[in-house]
């Protein structure tokens, strides 16, 4: 099937689950991060690491409008720069411990007081640089043809195997689930964890539920390359050494 016949095939299935959509794109991006100072543009393989995010949200095709919601007239100047619209800048402070769907929640607010009501919102974070545009378009295709009201994306988890997780007390190691210490991986269910790579949420259920994790939220499978959440230097190396190692493989 042709790229055409595919574009065609998906447009067909948002018109019939949402006719007269308006989806936006929106990509929160504060310049505050403790781990990795001024993460969300530090350099990644050449470019600012928001803009990996930004082309894959515009190449994707699938937006009336990609949006940067930020707090720093440096990361806004990027942006822009790389066909992002970033209308005011916030008004706000986010910290580290207030969940992200509040700054996308209050950037919806703040673009619909501006370009009217939106339907559909994606966040994208500026700290997943590895998920491509044609994911972004699956994961969409997958919210509407399971007619959802939310959902988020997940990665399986791999060597690190969560049902062997210990905590470590005063120098000792404590099991979180006992049951499982002794059994061997392929006997234990596959677990999986979500990625900030791509959350979707009909905006009536954001306003609503404050939260992406709203009732019965769906998920979209990703593999755990393209599900990397850099936030920190570990996590940055690695992710600059896969792509390299992937680029010499191709």
């Amino acid at each position: 099937m042709s790229s055409k016949q595919n574009e065609k095939l998906f447009l067909d299935m948002v018109n019939k689950y949402f006719p007269n959509h308006k989806i936006i794109a929106v990509i929160p991006a504060r310049m505050g991060s403790k781990r990795i100072p001024k993460k969300n543009i530090i350099d990644f393989l050449g470019k600012p690491m928001i803009q990996w995010t930004i082309e894959q949200a515009l190449q994707s095709d699938c937006f009336d409008k990609v949006f940067v919601s930020t707090d720093s007239e440096e990361i806004a100047n990027i942006a822009k720069l790389n066909g992002a619209k970033v209308p005011l800048l916030r008004s706000y402070a986010v910290d580290d411990f207030s969940p992200v769907s509040e700054a996308t929640l209050s950037a919806v607010n703040q673009l619909e007081s501006l370009w009217g009501k939106f339907d559909i919102v994606v966040q994208l974070m500026a700290n997943c640089p590895l998920r491509n545009a044609s994911q972004i378009k699956n994961s969409i295709d997958s919210f509407f043809s399971n007619n959802l009201n939310s959902q988020i994306s997940f990665f399986k988890y791999g060597f690190m195997n969560p049902w062997w997780a210990h905590q470590i007390k005063n120098n000792r190691p404590k099991p979180i689930f006992e049951k499982s210490i002794n059994q061997r991986s392929q006997d234990l269910p596959d677990l999986y964890c979500p990625t900030g790579a791509i959350w979707i949420s009909k905006v009536s259920s954001l306003h609503k539920h404050k939260t992406f994790y709203a009732p019965k939220y769906g998920i979209f499978k990703m593999d755990w390359i393209s599900a990397i959440d850099i936030d920190d230097y570990n996590d940055l190396e690695m992710a600059k050494a896969l792509v390299q190692y992937l680029t010499k493989k191709d």
